[in-house]
């Protein structure tokens, strides 16, 4: 498990939801889809790391 790649992605899904909050406050859907984005590749990132904690248990 990579912690580090989890922080990041962690962080990654923190920023997007201030943005999409941001987005949805200024009524800017540019920076709500962006902020979307940025969450949907946080998740992306979460399922990687997954797989490789999943492919490991099953090597060990």
């Amino acid at each position: 498990m990579s912690l580090e790649n989890r922080v990041k992605a962690t962080a990654k899904n923190i920023e997007g939801k201030i943005q999409e909050t941001v987005g949805d406050i200024t009524g800017d859907p540019e920076t709500q889809a962006e902020g979307k984005a940025k969450q949907a590749e946080a998740k992306v990132r979460h399922t990687v790391e997954d797989v490789k904690d999943a492919t490991k248990d099953a090597i060990n």
